[in-house]
């Protein structure tokens, strides 16, 4: 009787960390002016995002996607309303203090990978860490351990020009583990990709989600890629209009 009592403990201890809310929006505007006119790029958005969670926000071109992953980002301010990342309010931040909230809590994956062609895989991945003064033995170890969790042990000495697109978009995401950020935002991250590496990559994001226990924030165009994702954020005229869950098979 004890023992269940405790599995009941860790089965609800599990659930309650994963149901830890990491990102809250709550009634975000971006307004352009555009001559005389006002132009709503994000029109009164509301949502949470949880520890853990693998989340796709999914629109066609000009549905405010991109805009209000830069408001995430804290790369772009809101017009109105609160954007709370890891207890922190990002529009109440000045520009230094959202330099270095973004150093500490966040990474990136780019759609066109942003390798640097005169440094190795290793050294792209490390990248992040010499800026923050690691010494270079320890942070080409970290380097070095990434590259082997996104399965290019074999082409830690490549430099970008010998590594195919897959395998660079590998690098990447090795780029945006290695600083172990709470949040990783990825803008159209597969479009350069063929269609047979997309899944290959989309599968690869989703299993580290789930392995590192961090959230991941997926811009897109594609409904079908989108299922990858734990949630799917639909965005339409700067407006969510609808949260699905993935079926669990």
């Amino acid at each position: 009787m004890e023992d269940q009592q405790v599995q009941t403990k860790e089965e609800c201890a599990v659930e309650s960390r994963e149901r830890v809310p990491i990102i809250r929006v709550k009634n975000l505007y971006k307004i352009y002016k555009v001559g005389a006119n006002k132009v709503y790029a994000l029109n009164g958005v509301d949502f949470t995002m949880y520890k853990g969670e693998f989340c796709a926000i999914v629109g066609p071109s000009g549905s405010g996607k991109s805009t209000l992953l830069n408001m995430l980002a804290g790369l772009e301010k809101p017009s109105k309303g609160e954007i709370v990342i890891a207890g922190k309010h990002m529009e109440r931040m000045n520009e230094n203090q959202l330099v270095g909230f973004r150093r500490d809590n966040v990474g990136f994956i780019f759609q066109s990978y942003n390798l640097l062609q005169t440094l190795n895989a290793v050294e792209n991945v490390a990248l992040p860490l010499s800026f923050r003064g690691v010494p270079r033995k320890i942070r080409n170890e970290k380097a070095k351990k990434y590259l082997k969790l996104v399965g290019l042990e074999k082409q830690m000495k490549h430099m970008a020009n010998e590594m195919s697109g897959g395998q660079q978009q590998r690098v990447g995401i090795a780029r945006a583990l290695v600083v172990k950020p709470k949040i990783i935002f990825a803008d159209e991250p597969t479009g350069n990709l063929d269609s047979k590496t997309t899944m290959e990559v989309l599968a690869l994001m989703r299993r580290i989600v789930q392995e590192q226990n961090q959230t991941l924030v997926m811009v897109t165009h594609d409904n079908h890629l989108a299922t990858y994702a734990d949630r799917q954020f639909h965005i339409v005229d700067g407006k969510i209009f609808k949260i699905e869950e993935q079926r669990k098979p």
